[in-house]
């Protein structure tokens, strides 16, 4: 039972360790979906041509999905520039949202509205608070782990 309370009161004590390794997965998430992206962008580009837009625009935005998702991701992973990469995915999650799966509905079997929502929505946390204590944004701007955590209003 000791080992139980021990367990509880080092959760406790790290409990922001829980929000860093969100953003850590959400990190390495964006950064795969962005490799997949790369592989295979045909998909945006049938949703583009949909819309009659010339082939600019379309191009623009495969390749700024691309390095969003690719560079951004793995600056959320790390914790570097947190509140600027998770900030440079939201115009791309609010498409995927409200654009490309909101026809689809919440009661469909791919869950591709639920999951974009959800990834939104934590992008827009990041995008507003950064990253927390375990990340390099707070390894720079603080020496200490107090100091970190401080930084962090833990």
């Amino acid at each position: 039972m000791r080992s139980l309370d021990d367990l509880r009161t080092w959760l406790d004590a790290h409990r922001l360790l829980g929000y860093d390794l969100i953003r850590m997965y959400l990190g390495v998430a964006l950064f795969v979906r962005g490799w997949l992206f790369v592989a295979d962008s045909s998909r945006i580009m049938a949703f583009a041509e949909g819309q009659n837009l010339d082939w600019f625009l379309p191009m623009a935005a495969v390749h700024y999905v691309a390095l969003a998702h690719l560079a951004g991701g793995l600056m959320l992973a790390v914790g570097l520039l947190t509140r600027l990469a998770a900030l440079a995915q939201v115009p791309i999650l609010f498409v995927a949202t409200f654009f490309l799966h909101l026809q689809e509905g919440l009661l469909s079997t791919s869950q591709s509205l639920e999951l974009s929502a959800l990834v939104l929505f934590l992008l827009v946390v990041y995008s507003i608070f950064g990253a927390g204590p375990y990340s390099l944004d707070a390894r720079m701007l603080a020496r200490t782990p107090a100091q970190r955590l401080e930084a962090q209003g833990a």
